[in-house]
This record gives C-alpha cells, sequence and structure tokens, in this order.
C-alpha cells in the first residue's frame, strides 16, 4: 500500500514503486476512472487504457442525447457556467 498527498493545486506525487509497477516515466499521462462498483483505478494512459476508458464510456452520448458538436460544445459551456439545464435546455 502506498499513500501520497494532494498539494494545494491539487497535485499528487506518485510514489516510486508505483511509477516503476506502472512503467510511468516524467511527461508520462495518467488515467484515473470509475469503475461500477465505484473502485476509482490509477492507469499508465496508454493506448491500452485509453481503449478500456472509451469502451467504459460507450453509449453514454447518445443515453444523455447528445449528437453533435453543438452539444458537446453546450455540455461545456454549462459546466463550466454551473447552469441547471441540460446540454440540449432540458430541466436536470
Amino acid at each position: 500500500m502506498n499513500l501520497a498527498r494532494i498539494s494545494a493545486n491539487g497535485q499528487i506525487t506518485v510514489p516510486v514503486e508505483i511509477r516503476r509497477l506502472l512503467g510511468l516515466k516524467s511527461g508520462d499521462k495518467i488515467l484515473f476512472y470509475q469503475k461500477q462498483d465505484g473502485e476509482v483505478v490509477l492507469s499508465n494512459a496508454s493506448a491500452q487504457a485509453i481503449r478500456k476508458a472509451q469502451a467504459a464510456f460507450s453509449g453514454a452520448a447518445e443515453a444523455m442525447g447528445i449528437s453533435s458538436e453543438e452539444d458537446v460544445q453546450a455540455l461545456v459551456d454549462e459546466v463550466r457556467k454551473g447552469t441547471s439545464q441540460s446540454a440540449l435546455g432540458k430541466e436536470k
């Protein structure tokens, strides 16, 4: 078990044992994703990890009614502004 502290800027230092285990080097990207049971997993953002994340999100856009770039931009704008309307103008 390894412990890391979050800085005031939200940054963490990945313990050396974990960096070695995941094959992480300076400048690499890491992926955080939540499994169905709520567990959050840290992974090396290799092509394999990206494919896992894509599979986990498969169908999410359709389920939210997002079908265009405009819908995506509206959702981004909503999140940034903290509004109570969905990306398509419907009540949440």
